[in-house]
């Protein structure tokens, strides 16, 4: 199981993000954290501002996939990110797996 990760201007887009992935079973599930102080570099200053952020549990199979969905539907020009697995319990990988429609999980 791995994470992917974006953030997002407000709520809604957040969303609307997290349903259309769910739907399509790009991801298990999508935990959604508003109010979000984020500073970052942006056209040479450091910007900051408040905003929603979108972590997507999926499959390493999943992954390019839903990231590929996620940057279809998303109007910041940024890149996602994705955390390769370091470990989980084996229920929750199973569960990830079942989820997504992915091959069986790797045990």
């Amino acid at each position: 199981m791995i994470h992917v990760t974006t953030t997002c201007a407000n709520l809604d887009q957040a969303r609307e993000i997290a349903r259309e992935v769910l739907t399509a079973r790009l991801a298990a599930c999508v935990n959604i954290t508003p109010g979000v102080v984020s500073l970052f570099h942006w056209q040479g200053q450091i910007e900051e501002d408040t905003e929603v952020t979108l972590v997507a549990k999926t499959t390493p199979e999943r992954r390019a996939d839903l990231v590929a969905a996620i940057q279809r539907s998303h109007p910041y020009d940024l890149p996602v990110i994705s955390w390769e697995e370091v470990g989980t319990t084996p229920d929750a990988r199973r569960w990830c797996y079942a989820e997504t429609g992915a091959a069986q999980s790797p045990d």
